[in-house]
């Protein structure tokens, strides 16, 4: 694609250019020959984007591409079990899941929600490919009208991934029992940093000299999330999910080990599975 053929992607500010930033990190690491992410179509995202992104500095993006494979391992998991199942990703952003899931089922017949605010909506409409399978919807995920659009017959598995810190902690907990209540028999997947970055960077973490990431200001503990079964009602089973192993020694060996690493689990963030009752 020619830089003039390029869509500009200006439009993204706050939240919705995190967008960009993970979109960019799982791109970089989907290009390297020993991939832990096969992600083509992140690879042609962003070389159809026109936007700067070096101004998010020269983080290489592992970690959001871990991110996305324990995302994609738990949400496999669900639709083996319910092949036709619906899939909501809540706030997708410039997320390439569907197209991964797609490509590694045997026979895909699951269903796809995004839910996304229209900037974003727009350009994912300009950018991605269409499905008869896939539908979007432009409105805020705190916004709980989309359930209406949910076809729970064969199931529903709800993805949040990178949504719910930017939340405050009130709208937060209001869309996890509101999933809970609406969704029995259902799963609903998110990330949480640390619980100390709310405190430790409250304006937000700096990337670059020229990017700062949005202040995150829900977080859970480990053992906050767990107690979640005994205090939401409709949740029946929290499961704290594993660091999937990445490349080279700290993300093979050492942050996995961390992660797993009893003593630290209330301290570092979390890739939780809530399974609904």
């Amino acid at each position: 694609m020619h830089p003039e053929q390029k869509i500009d992607a200006g439009a993204l500010t706050g939240v919705s250019e995190t967008a960009l930033l993970t979109l960019n990190g799982r791109a970089h690491q989907a290009r390297l020959p020993d991939a832990i992410l096969d992600d083509p179509m992140a690879i042609r995202l962003v070389d159809a984007i026109d936007f700067d992104f070096d101004k998010f500095g020269r983080r290489k993006g592992q970690e959001m591409a871990l991110r996305s494979l324990a995302f994609d391992r738990a949400t496999t998991a669900f639709l083996s079990r319910h092949p036709s199942a619906t899939v909501v990703a809540l706030a997708e952003g410039l997320q390439t899941t569907f197209w991964r899931l797609d490509a590694a089922l045997p026979d895909p017949r699951f269903r796809w929600l995004t839910v996304d605010f229209e900037s974003i909506i727009a350009l994912r409409r300009r950018l991605l490919p269409t499905s008869a399978r896939i539908t979007t919807l432009a409105q805020s995920a705190l916004d709980v009208s989309w359930m209406d659009a949910v076809d729970t017959s064969q199931g529903v598995c709800i993805t949040a991934e990178g949504l719910l810190m930017y939340l405050q902690p009130d709208e937060a907990m209001s869309l996890i029992a509101a999933c809970a209540q609406r969704f029995p028999g259902g799963q609903m997947i998110f990330d949480l940093p640390p619980v100390m970055v709310k405190k430790l960077a409250p304006k937000g973490m700096r990337s670059s000299s020229r990017y700062r990431v949005p202040p995150m200001p829900f977080s859970l503990s480990a053992a906050q999330l767990a107690a979640l079964v005994d205090t939401v009602p409709g949740i029946t089973a929290v499961h704290d999910l594993p660091m999937p192993r990445g490349r080279g020694f700290f993300f093979e060996r050492v942050f996995p080990a961390f992660w797993g690493w009893k003593p630290m689990r209330n301290h570092r963030g979390a890739y939780t599975l809530l399974e609904f009752g």
